[in-house]
């Protein structure tokens, strides 16, 4: 006898009045008993409390901590058997594995044929690599000696995820930009991220290499040029090639003055450390406008094999903080050139039509960039400048300028060496260099003009010796007309 029909017999018993009290009761007794033979499923679907809710909220409980707990162990089995590589964009190695990234998949899309010393399982392996499909466009401009623009496009990988194939490894790439925020820089913050199995892990250290090396082969005989850009130092347009040292012509002897100065310093860094002394050199090259001083420079760093970083002081927004703060934080073997080192001792109370006081580096935070108790070490600094007077004597004291330097007009030693370099191969005998500077010294030329201008007439005339001479006349004229405006301005100026 079932539940309901032992219950159905208790009930009619009851309500009909059949038997005794003691009989009703025996009656229901059989009934309880009855009940408890079913399954515990049964009950519990036939309980109202467990079919009201309850139940099936712990069932939804148990099925969530479940699936938490196969996600957690999907998460562990994915640490044991993955490895994981993240890089930011402010680390100095991002566009280098862009770069890199690039290269790879150029090479992924040349044709491999199977049975050219190729085997079947790896043409098939090259076939089915997925390879980048987010790409972004990135367009060089660059300019040719004949000063036309030539432009190159390039492809490279977009953000999104991609698979590649190095060696024997697959590595998934996910170059994910964070947010819509940007640096100081303006630049967006993005990551990339390289993945793949913990078996291949040491191929992160190959890639890092071959990217490197990619890098230095890009500038390998160039010079970087470096310039201010709000809080760091950015690469300004293309490596330039690097400038012969012998193509600045100064006075006899200077150059290799500076030089073996330059190289001394480099190799005594231990004697420096050893009797604690600030690891630094300066440089001050003053002299008219014109006279190669920003020239030299570049030609130095090309032959020390050093980038050059550019500032000048009288750039707009430069503050005390601000170049104390570039100065720490200078590229490896990298020349800092300091432009117009007078700007921080111009009178800051003349304002231009917009409102601007000239420059905001002052004649104190200049020197506690130079030589302060926060000031880096491990550098070397040119500072330039046209006007020599208006610097102070704290500023040109040993540890902040060791050596400085005048670079005047062109000497007759000068236009020599100049013009044997323009007119060497058409002058071979010397009789066009002696009538040059013999025409030179009859109109006064001869350290009166810079060596900029002099180059200029040797470039307006090409391969033409008795054209350079006839203009000589002309050039005097020009220098003396400028000389003229220039003492008018400064008569102005006082």
């Amino acid at each position: 006898m079932d539940q309901n029909a032992s219950s159905e017999t208790a009930l009619k018993a009851i309500t009909e009045g059949q038997g005794g009290k003691q009989d009703v009761i025996n009656k229901l007794t059989e009934a309880s008993q009855s009940d408890g033979d079913d399954s515990t499923f049964a009950q519990l679907l036939k309980n109202p409390f467990f079919t009201a809710g309850f139940g099936l909220a712990a069932l939804g409980t148990a099925a969530r901590y479940g699936t938490l707990g196969l996600r957690r162990g999907g998460e562990l089995l994915r640490r044991r058997l993955l490895v994981d590589l993240e890089i930011t964009r402010h680390d100095e190695s991002y566009p280098w594995v862009l770069n890199w990234m690039t290269a790879h998949y150029q090479q992924q899309l040349a044709p491999v044929n199977a049975g050219k010393g190729v085997g079947m399982m790896e043409y098939m392996v090259h076939r089915l690599t997925p390879g980048l499909h987010h790409l972004q466009m990135k367009t060089a401009v660059s300019k040719t000696a004949s000063g036309s623009e030539q432009t190159a496009f390039a492809l490279v990988p977009g953000h999104g995820k991609h698979v590649l194939r190095y060696r024997n490894a697959f590595i998934l790439v996910n170059r994910e930009r964070i947010g819509k925020s940007f640096d100081v820089n303006g630049q967006p913050f993005e990551t990339i991220s390289l993945t793949t199995l913990y078996s291949y892990r040491h191929i992160f250290e190959d890639i890092f290499r071959e990217a490197h090396e990619m890098a230095v082969q890009s500038t390998e005989g160039k010079t970087v040029i470096y310039t201010s850009r709000n809080m760091s130092w950015e690469q300004s347009g293309q490596p330039k090639r690097r400038r012969p040292f012998d193509s600045v012509v100064l006075e006899e002897g200077l150059s290799n003055k500076i030089l073996g100065d330059v190289r001394e310093f480099l190799d005594a860094r231990t004697w420096y450390l050893d009797r604690g002394i600030p690891y630094r050199r300066g440089y001050l090259l003053h002299g008219p406008p014109g006279t190669g001083k920003t020239s030299f420079v570049q030609a130095l760093a090309g032959t020390l094999d050093f980038n050059i970083a550019m500032l000048s002081l009288s750039q707009r927004g430069l503050t005390d903080d601000l170049l104390n703060h570039l100065l720490l934080n200078i590229p490896a073997r990298t020349i800092v050139l300091l432009e117009d080192a007078d700007a921080a001792f111009s009178n800051r109370r003349q304002s231009d039509g917009d409102g601007y006081s000239g420059a905001n580096v002052t004649y104190s935070g200049l020197l506690n960039a130079l030589d302060g108790v926060a000031s880096a070490e491990e550098r070397i600094i040119f500072m330039t400048t046209n006007h020599i007077d208006r610097l102070d004597d704290a500023l040109i004291r040993p540890g902040r300028v060791d050596m400085t330097v005048h670079l005047g007009n062109a000497t007759e030693w000068q236009m020599e060496k100049l013009w044997d370099r323009f007119y060497g191969q058409q002058d071979l005998d010397g009789d066009g260099k002696r009538r040059f500077i013999a025409r030179a010294r009859e109109v006064g030329l001869v350290d009166s003009v810079s060596t900029a201008a002099l180059q200029g007439l040797f470039l307006y005339n090409k391969d033409d010796t008795e054209g350079a001479i006839a203009m000589v006349g002309e050039l005097a004229k020009g220098v003396q007309a400028q000389r003229r405006l220039g003492n008018e301005r400064e008569s102005v100026e006082q």
